[in-house]
């Protein structure tokens, strides 16, 4: 039996609350009808999608992978209703987007060559800065609408938000680290390493916290602010480094090679995601912009 469009909704609904019943609640369903969509739907493709525990669900690494295809999919329907319902009227306006930093470099740009392709007459503005400052804008109404990393955002009563990417962390190794050939690697392999910190959307306050709550102190021998500082660093020996999944690239820019190595344990994920102010009567170019962001697959 193929899966449905009704349960890929109901399964982003679920990864978007991280529990059935807040999954319910946004769709104004039963919690057993998206329970049961969620087993069709694992047993369909074959795979568990969650981890169930006492508190909710935790999305599995194949979860992660197939919440990309699903959003696209949701997406290209979404897209494909509204080229019909709105044929030969072309868009104008302006939008005024937010994004924070991580982003800018590694999400953003897709999603405006997709919604530009599209919609040429819209004027489009964009500004970088902290997810603080920009909850601040959206609040304010001087944001249409932001793509963010969401994970860390304060302000969830008047924001309004949907996920478009999900990333786990992944560890950064030089080519030939000893860590490199053993056959698994846990948080607790790197209590001694020299680590490289990325200070950017609150990456080094996470990476603390994260190897904090393993009972792990991290010694750090670099920060930055630079990605690709990082990637040099790292390639070079300088240290180690955790980091989101859509950041990594096997080569820093001097052509040295890295290695990502997956943790052993319950590491934490980044969400990225579009994110206006709740309640806001959105303008047609704002939807276009979020239907575009939806579409967004990540091709690294």
């Amino acid at each position: 039996m193929a899966f449905t469009l009704k349960q890929l909704r109901y399964f982003v609904a679920v990864t978007e609350t991280g529990t059935v019943s807040g999954a319910a609640q946004a769709l104004a369903i039963s919690q057993s009808a998206v329970t049961e969509a969620i087993r069709e739907l694992e047993a369909d493709l074959g795979v568990p999608l969650f981890l169930r525990h006492p508190r909710g669900l935790d999305i599995t690494h194949k979860g992660h992978q197939f919440l990309r295809h699903a959003s696209g999919i949701l997406a290209g329907v979404s897209d494909a209703r509204k080229a019909l319902s709105e044929e030969g009227e072309a868009l104008e306006g302006r939008l005024h987007v937010g994004v924070t930093s991580l982003v800018a470099g590694y999400v953003l740009s897709d999603i405006l060559a997709r919604f530009r392709r599209a919609n040429p007459l819209v004027e489009v503005s964009a500004l970088e800065d902290s997810g603080d400052y920009l909850e601040h804008l959206l609040v304010g109404g001087e944001l249409d609408v932001a793509v963010m990393v969401t994970t860390n955002m304060r302000d969830r009563m008047a924001l309004q938000t949907e996920i478009i990417d999900t990333s786990p962390y992944q560890l950064w190794l030089p080519n030939g680290h000893e860590l490199v050939t053993r056959p698994s690697v846990s948080i607790e392999d790197l209590a001694d390493e020299p680590m490289i910190m990325l200070r950017v959307d609150e990456m080094e306050e996470a990476t603390q916290k994260l190897l904090s709550a393993f009972g792990a102190r991290p010694r750090v021998a670099f920060r930055t602010r630079s990605v690709e500082a990082v990637r040099s660093l790292v390639a070079t020996g300088a240290g180690i480094a955790l980091l989101p999944e859509m950041v990594y690239r096997r080569w820093s820019l001097e052509g040295d090679r890295i290695v990502s190595r997956d943790v052993s344990g319950r590491l934490p994920v980044v969400q990225v995601g579009t994110v206006w102010r709740k309640g806001a009567p959105l303008s047609r170019v704002t939807r276009e912009f979020i239907s575009a962001a939806q579409a967004h697959k990540n091709t690294r």
